[in-house]
């Protein structure tokens, strides 16, 4: 399981999102270009020393992030609050790259048209969208509780 953020531009959602992929050993990339630095102090602070313990891959461009997935043959799935079916009812796969759009204004057409799925969140009617970071918590939970990829607890 991977995360991929679609030019992500609010610093700490992509710290807390990358702190996220560090404590379950889930590779990030990150599909610039990024609307910050990534020596940002917000995004240094939210992701603090975790930053060392995740794999994270930066992909200089859509098309180049593309042609390396497609390369790799790995399956994308893209969470948008214009999807029409709901992240639970979706059958997810270990080698499955979970997508998510700008903060600010999502993933454009050609970017939808590419995903191999397109999934929602439900949440309340007049209600805009999740934190991105939170959105990417509950999906990433989910598709490692269906793969069986979570860690396990040692006792």
């Amino acid at each position: 399981m991977q995360i991929a953020l679609f030019q992500p531009d609010i610093p700490q959602n992509t710290g807390t999102i990358l702190r996220l992929c560090a404590c379950l050993n889930v590779a990030a990339h990150i599909v610039e270009p990024a609307g910050f630095p990534v020596s940002d102090r917000h995004f240094r602070r939210a992701g603090m020393d975790y930053l060392d313990q995740v794999t994270i891959m930066r992909h200089d461009s859509w098309s180049k992030f593309e042609q390396w997935r497609n390369d790799k043959g790995y399956r994308l799935v893209l969470f948008t609050t214009k999807g029409v079916s709901s992240y639970l009812e979706y059958r997810y796969r270990a080698a499955d790259i979970l997508l998510f759009g700008r903060e600010s204004a999502g993933v454009p057409d050609d970017v939808v048209t590419a995903a191999d799925a397109r999934l929602v969140i439900p949440i309340q009617p007049g209600l805009r969208s999740l934190n991105v970071a939170m959105a990417a918590a509950m999906a990433l939970g989910e598709a490692l509780r269906q793969t069986g990829s979570a860690i396990g607890i040692e006792n």
